[in-house]
């Protein structure tokens, strides 16, 4: 049995993913450099739905408080 996950519910708040375009928004980067990082596996956890690239909220919030910076 395939389950099948549709796209259209991708930032829905019971749905929390962005799309790249989203992600390169919030922290204000290219989707290059978010293509980049996932070549090189050094960005935070991604899901591929076909073409269309998504991220879980809970993966990118814990990217952010894996690469904080304690200096102040």
């Amino acid at each position: 049995m395939t389950h099948r996950i549709d796209t259209d519910d991708i930032g829905r708040p019971d749905r929390p993913h962005l799309v790249e375009e989203g992600l390169a928004q919030r922290w204000r980067l290219s989707t290059r450099t978010l293509q980049r990082w996932r070549r090189d596996s050094t960005g935070p956890a991604y899901l591929r739905l076909g073409r269309r690239i998504v991220y879980r909220l809970s993966e990118i919030e814990a990217f952010e408080a894996t690469h904080l910076d304690g200096r102040t």
